[in-house]
């Protein structure tokens, strides 16, 4: 049947016939299809083989990559370092408004890995652990944790755009809103490749809008909810993007490690601006 679906969405008709005599299922194409229906096979089985650190969730299609706990303890260690008093992370990567429009833009992105206290991280850090490594099992490892942090980013540019100058900022909501937004999106692949009724498509978006207000309309005081929104929407729109992407570059291992390296790249090197430049702020 995963066969039969590969060939489908390669445009191959196929029969699946079942052999009485062998007791076999086999699939029936016609003879110039028969070629390119082993090629597309046997990328399938490249492409699809078992791997140590991704688990099928029960009872769903979804695939968790535990990989995602690399990003989360990041996270941990961050907070670790601004706790003990090692480095005053706070104060040099925290969004700020006044910061980034004098010439620290780095804020943008260091801010998406700074929390509050214990509580606003284990919060992150538990549902990250989870939608980013969905996001990961759904896009691969390597797009599919740029593409939550990126929509990260742009919940840090709509507070820079909406809110006043006084704004200050900090948390990885937006990252974890942007996966969900991704996770919502998913649906839209199979729906291209006629693999899926538009209904589903739908319903997936609206679930998504769902968690969105569950997770993200908290009435805590220091929750941001245009970063939520914008993060979700993000994740939303980069989804949607992906959707429309060759299958060979989502599950390309070439092009997930440019990903995860960009990522990386992105995490760690505003913040070596910030602890070298960074001009730090009053903060108690």
């Amino acid at each position: 049947m995963d066969w039969s679906l590969v060939l489908a969405s390669q445009g191959i008709e196929t029969i699946i016939d079942r052999d009485a005599e062998a007791g076999t299922w086999q699939l029936r194409v016609q003879d110039p299809d028969y070629s390119p229906a082993l090629r597309a096979i046997r990328q399938y089985l490249t492409e699809n083989k078992a791997r140590r650190w991704q688990q099928e969730l029960p009872y769903s299609d979804l695939i968790l990559d535990w990989r995602s706990v690399v990003p989360m303890l990041f996270l941990v260690l961050l907070h670790a370092v601004q706790v003990t008093g090692r480095a005053p992370l706070h104060a040099v990567g925290m969004m700020s408004t006044k910061a980034v429009l004098a010439g620290e833009w780095w804020r943008l992105l260091t801010a998406v890995s700074l929390h509050s206290d214990a509580s606003h991280l284990a919060a992150n850090a538990t549902t990250g652990l989870l939608m980013v490594g969905l996001a990961m099992g759904a896009y691969g490892p390597g797009i599919g944790l740029l593409a939550p942090f990126l929509a990260g980013v742009i919940g840090n540019l709509a507070g820079l755009a909406f809110y006043g100058p006084n704004h200050l900022g900090l948390g990885a909501s937006g990252m974890v809103m942007g996966a969900i937004g991704l996770l919502a999106a998913q649906s839209t692949i199979l729906f291209r490749r006629g693999l899926a009724p538009r209904y589903l498509a739908v319903r997936s978006v609206l679930s998504g809008c769902f968690l969105l207000l569950l997770l993200g309309f908290s009435p805590e005081e220091h929750v941001d909810i245009l970063a939520h929104v914008a993060g979700f929407v993000s994740g939303l729109g980069l989804g949607a993007l992906l959707a429309w992407s060759p299958d060979r570059v989502l599950r390309s291992a070439r092009w997930n490690g440019i990903a995860g390296l960009a990522t990386a790249a992105l995490l760690l090197g505003p913040w070596w601006l910030a602890l070298r430049q960074g001009a730090p702020l009053p903060i108690k």
